[in-house]
This record gives C-alpha cells, structure tokens and sequence, in this order.
C-alpha cells in the first residue's frame, strides 16, 4: 500500500470494479491501517478509492448499454441454461431497475457482491449518465468512507480482522457457494420439468 500510494488505492478499487473478486473490504481497510502509521493522508486515500471505484463502474454501465436488452436477452436465452438465467430473468431484473432507479444504484454501492452488478443493469435501462455517476459516487463515498475509517481505527489492531474474520468468510463462503449449487439444481429441474 505504501509503495503503490494514492494511485495504488485508485487502480485497485477500478480492478475491484472490473472484476468483483478483488475484495474493497481489503483494499480500503489497508488504506485506512496504513493512515493510521502516519504514511498516508485520511482524505487522499478516500478520494483515490472513490474515483477509482467510481471509472471501473463505467465499463460495466457502457456494456449494459451496448448491449441492449434484446441482445442480451438472447443470449440469455441462448447460453444462460448454464447460469440459470433466461430472458424473462434479465426482463424481470430491467423492470425492477426501473421501478427503483436511482434508489437502486446508491444502496447496491453499499452491498457486497452487488456493487459491481448494478452498473449493467443501469447501462440497460439506459440510465441518465450524471445520474448514474451521482448516485454511484454518493454510494460509493459511503461505503469508502467506512471501510477506510475501519482500517484506521483498527489501528495496530490491524492483524485482528484476518484472525477473527477469516474462519466466518470460509464459512460464509462455503454457505454461498452450497445455496448457489442448490439454486442452479432447483432451476435446472425446474426447466426439465416445464420441457415435459
């Protein structure tokens, strides 16, 4: 963190972006541990990982938008018997975009594993850009704000958090990935019982 600085924070929260397995709960948490040894401003280190957060939302949002609902309901149709999701899903997740808009965009900010996701479907409903950008950075300065502000009171404490939380992510993890099993099970019964 020290070596890489502001721009470091800011690169990573975009990779976050691009590619959701990259954790913001151990990037900005080690942001805020590493303002707590005097290496790092409070302040910079936010902003770096809201602008970052907030450019790796973009190609998300651009890809929604490229590809359009009739597009990827096709390809839903065509390849998503392989994630269990069909046209109707992608028309039922546009529909209740659209009922929540703007709302949807500010809380999803603030939920892990969906933080990214929310940026297609606002790509696809087409979703004015500066009010897609306003609301994505007010979730975001939040979520930022609280997670580095964790790593900083943290302190010395820092070790702790892998100590205490990494037995309950396993745990966590492991539940996710059985209910995910289960769900593409139960989808993929379902379908077969309909073809009948």
């Amino acid at each position: 963190m020290e070596s890489l600085g502001y721009l470091g924070i800011g690169l990573l929260m975009f990779l976050e972006n691009l590619f959701p397995p990259i954790p913001s709960e151990l990037i900005m948490p080690l942001a805020g541990f590493t303002v707590s040894k005097g290496n790092m401003e409070f302040v910079p280190a936010v902003v770096a990982g809201v602008v970052g957060t907030v450019l790796g939302a973009f190609p998300w949002y651009f890809a929604g938008m490229y590809l359009g609902k009739g597009r990827l309901m096709r390809l839903a149709d065509r390849y998503g018997k392989w994630l269990t999701v069909s046209g109707r899903d992608i028309e039922t997740a546009i529909a209740w975009f659209n009922k929540y808009g703007g709302f949807a965009v500010f809380i999803c900010r603030l939920v892990p594993g969906v933080r990214t996701l929310i940026s297609l479907p606002a790509g696809l409903a087409r979703m004015n850009l500066l009010a897609f950008l306003l609301y994505s950075t007010a979730g975001t300065l939040i979520w930022t704000l609280l997670l580095t502000y964790a790593g900083f009171a943290l302190g010395q404490n820092y070790d702790l958090i892998d100590e205490y939380l990494g037995p309950v992510s396993k745990i966590v993890l492991g539940g996710l990935a059985i209910a995910f099993a289960v769900f593409i099970f139960w989808r993929y019964q379902k379908q077969k019982a309909q073809q009948r």
